[in-house]
């Protein structure tokens, strides 16, 4: 190994070291948010160990409190744009209790060129009692909406021009709702919708419940 080479390892392995023992929640993601590593008190925040999180999508664990926020950040990451970005989110504590603050993520790679990845740390704001309502049921107006297209057979193309936002917005509420009702398709994420009253039943075309 050459010297440049043992240096560069010396300097990772400090790194890693450095990025354990930090008292902030930290954690690295690749561009689309599914964690790459993640430090003990990012893990203790999701009741969890590192090893865990790791492919969880960040966004899941820490739910944006406005779903603008995340499509922003989106664009600005296709069009390779490095500033550093903030999104308020809320998430449920290993104790129960709801917690909310910010999430800050900077775009870091070795060059320009390079797809950049999100080095994402969690500030806690504070904590309230978490609502009774199961979390399954709680959907937005703008996640019913899209559902009620989908169940109609609408293309998420037409669900964005319907619900005025991108495409991207609407994949990242389908993917979102797809997590937290563990549906594996489209189809069965209809049918979950309609199951836990998410969708009206007996009434055509579909709407919100």
């Amino acid at each position: 190994m050459d010297l440049s080479r043992h240096e560069a390892v010396t300097w990772r392995n400090r790194a890693l070291l450095l990025f354990d023992r930090v008292a902030m929640p930290v954690a690295v993601c690749d561009v689309y948010g599914a964690v790459l590593l993640a430090n003990p008190a990012m893990a203790a925040e999701c009741g969890t160990t590192p090893g865990r999180l790791r492919g969880r999508d960040v966004l899941e664990l820490f739910r944006p409190r406005e779903a603008t926020q995340v499509e922003r950040i989106a664009e600005a990451l296709r069009l390779r744009h490095r500033s550093r970005y903030q999104v308020s989110v809320r998430w449920q504590a290993p104790g129960g209790a709801e917690r909310y603050g910010e999430l800050t993520a900077d775009p870091v790679s070795d060059t320009v060129e390079e797809t950049p990845a999100l080095l994402v740390m969690l500030r806690v704001d504070g904590e309230h009692e978490a609502a009774s309502t199961p979390p399954a049921e709680r959907v937005t107006p703008a996640e019913a909406r899209i559902l009620a297209l989908l169940a109609a057979g609408a293309t998420t193309a037409r669900a964005a021009r319907e619900t005025g936002l991108t495409t991207d917005g609407v994949t990242y509420h389908l993917r979102r709702l797809s997590s937290r009702w563990q549906a594996a398709n489209r189809t069965e994420l209809v049918a979950r919708a309609y199951a836990l009253g998410v969708l009206a039943a007996g009434v055509w075309p579909p709407e919100p419940g």
